[in-house]
């Protein structure tokens, strides 16, 4: 007999503010919850066989688990080999070995996987490479702006004059603190030949935080003096976040993005202009959410966990 796909498998550290929201969400509502803590990967085993389907089971200290028993899954892993419970396991070490495997053969059931999964790994990826999910933001009917990824000094001062204010970021998924080209910089532009920069057009305006999860949109509006209000602190003073709207047309475009990239839980940031032009510069495959949630009260966390109970059995 299959087992009902009740359970909902929550992937992540116990600390980690959104997966502790989520959790304590799935709690208040009574739904079957299955906590995979990375800390414990070490007393952690799983057991995989896949032919026309792929099944097999889940050992934690609480039992084990019946993978086909679980409906949904919420993950927010980070690297296994930095969990404090590695302690001093090196590569190649069977601490080492067992962790790495473990993550694989879990990344790899979950992209299998018929139950609903916030996100696929797959549709995460499009994050790693901003040129990338730039086009698919353009696609989506939004503007974006001008960007140079170059190892080039002559075309960055040239985007430079061209748009008398530019910003530097990461390429990548990985965090970056995005900042405005100044003349100090000037001496410095060399570097570039050294490692691939992005440079993007300066645009001026208000930014917003839009957090689609399944039908539901929650925007918030961001007013700070900062290039990156993530850091107001390094860059000019404070922040405030409150509960905004946004135009009909561009919650579409946020719908439409958020299909675009297979993301049923995604945050999106456009930018609206002096003049009511509205750009977007990125969309965040797996939120920090509570930053918002906290400031607003919107509940983003209670939409989460709404999403993964009723797409248990999609």
């Amino acid at each position: 007999m299959v087992p009902s796909r009740s359970a909902i498998l929550l992937w992540g550290i116990a600390n980690d503010q959104p997966m502790a929201s989520v959790r304590a969400a799935l709690a208040r509502i009574n739904v079957r919850v299955v906590f995979l803590d990375q800390q414990a990967h070490l007393q952690t085993a799983i057991s995989l066989i896949v032919d026309r389907d792929v099944r097999g089971s889940l050992r934690l200290n609480s039992g084990e688990i019946d993978l086909n028993s679980i409906g949904a899954v919420y993950l927010r892993p980070y690297d296994s080999r930095r969990m404090l419970a590695m302690g001093n396991a090196t590569p190649g070490s069977t601490e080492w070995c067992h962790a790495i495997g473990l993550e694989d053969s879990l990344l790899s059931w979950i992209e299998m996987t018929s139950a609903f999964v916030v996100s696929l790994p797959s549709a995460m990826g499009s994050n790693n490479s901003k040129p990338y999910q730039m086009r698919l933001i353009r696609a989506a009917g939004f503007d974006v702006p001008d960007t140079l990824v170059t190892t080039d000094v002559t075309a960055v001062l040239e985007l430079w004059e061209k748009h008398h204010a530019i910003i530097y970021k990461s390429v990548s998924g990985v965090r970056s603190i995005v900042s405005r080209l100044t003349a100090d910089h000037r001496d410095r532009l060399c570097n570039v030949a050294n490692c691939p920069t992005q440079f993007q057009q300066y645009v001026e305006g208000t930014d917003f935080r839009v957090h689609i999860v399944g039908d539901d949109l929650f925007a918030c509006e961001i007013c700070s003096a900062a290039d990156d209000y993530r850091y107001p602190d390094q860059q000019g003073g404070p922040v405030q976040i409150r509960s905004g709207e946004i135009p009909a047309e561009i919650a579409e475009r946020c719908y439409a993005l958020a299909a675009a990239l297979n993301l049923p839980f995604t945050g999106i940031d456009p930018r609206r202009t002096p003049a009511g032009r509205w750009y977007c510069f990125e969309a965040n495959p797996c939120p920090g959410f509570t930053f918002y949630e906290n400031a607003t009260g919107q509940p983003i966390s209670a939409a989460v966990a709404a999403l993964l109970v009723s797409s248990r059995n999609r």
